[in-house]
């Protein structure tokens, strides 16, 4: 099974890339049978929505590797920062361009520099995930003072927030084996 975790900002020094990195490398610690990629919308900027990409062959010649990733994920980790209340656009973008990710399971994690962690945006996506025909793994992480939490290469500062990670991980793999299993299922 392959997993990506989409990094929604395309700020420079961006916090929340800075969770997804953490978020990787634990992946790749417990999880180490499903590849796990990172798509950082720092890096992979694209125009805004003109034409749905509904399948590799539609995927412009620039971006048939962000295609091939995209449609290739049986699973996604959505991390975002929260912007005035709400999720990253440069995030909704990418899913305009690549809808519809049928029965995907979708890890949620939100993040700001303040109390609420970006729960008004974690909020929104549960809104996005259906939409997407995805499905929300139902434990959310939610990243209160992101700043204190997470130095540069994604390293973790708050040792007590580990717990907090590990359930979110463990929830997210269990839904997307469970969904990749009755794919498989079906299929025979």
């Amino acid at each position: 099974m392959n997993i990506e975790i989409i990094s929604g900002s395309p700020r420079e020094d961006s916090l929340s890339y800075r969770i997804a990195q953490h978020l990787q490398q634990e992946l790749h610690l417990c999880a180490a049978k499903h590849p796990t990629g990172l798509i950082n919308l720092q890096q992979t900027q694209i125009p805004f929505i003109q034409k749905v990409w509904s399948s590799q062959d539609a995927v412009p010649p620039e971006y048939k590797e962000l295609g091939r990733r995209m449609f290739g994920a049986q699973a996604f980790i959505i991390v975002s920062p929260e912007y005035n209340g709400g999720y990253s656009p440069a995030m909704k973008n990418l899913f305009d361009h690549f809808p519809k990710q049928r029965r995907k399971a979708f890890g949620i994690c939100t993040g700001s520099d303040g109390a609420l962690g970006g729960m008004r945006a974690a909020q929104q996506l549960l809104q996005l995930v259906p939409a997407l025909f995805g499905i929300a793994s139902p434990t959310l992480l939610i990243v209160p003072n992101m700043d204190l939490k997470f130095e540069a290469g994604g390293r973790l500062s708050d040792a007590a927030f580990c717990k907090r990670i590990h359930d979110f991980l463990t929830d997210f793999l269990w839904l997307a084996e469970a969904l990749q299993s009755g794919k498989e299922d079906s299929r025979s």
